[in-house]
């Protein structure tokens, strides 16, 4: 099984831990090797379709954590749980539709699998100024 390279860590952490069958991320930003793709808060004025790409290099850093602690054989058969921060001002309220985008890239990637329970929060800021972070909980099995 040939496995995507990991996000780079940012701190004293691992990209996802797991537990029996059950696999928990890391908070992960849209990072491509290391680097932030985009920064700063959400405005409230922002076209949601301005963090697209940030919004899924979240949530792809996030699924390749998870799909790293695989083992042989295996494969993600549910996103149990999706947490989504977003780094916008007070007032801010689309919470949800950055969520969205997450939701549906993993559900392009996973299908059915890919829906779970989601929180979509609103923060006032993030690690590098980051616009999102992204955790996810994932089910694992042959």
């Amino acid at each position: 099984m040939s496995k995507e390279a990991n996000p780079i860590p940012q701190g004293k952490y691992v990209p996802a831990t797991r537990f029996g069958d059950v696999i928990f991320t890391a908070g992960m930003t849209p990072r491509n090797n290391g680097v932030l793709i985009k920064t700063g808060k959400i405005g409230l004025e922002d076209a949601i379709e301005d963090y697209n790409d940030a919004v899924r290099q979240a949530a792809k850093n996030a699924l390749t954590a998870a799909k790293n602690k695989l083992e042989e054989g295996e494969k993600i058969v549910q996103i149990m749980s999706i947490t989504v921060y977003v780094n916008a001002p007070e007032g801010f309220t689309k919470q949800s539709k950055i969520a969205d985008i997450a939701s549906e890239y993993f559900c392009e990637e996973l299908g059915e699998a890919g829906v779970g329970s989601r929180a979509a929060v609103g923060v006032s800021s993030l690690p590098g100024d980051a616009p999102v972070e992204i955790s996810i909980v994932a089910g694992a099995s042959k």
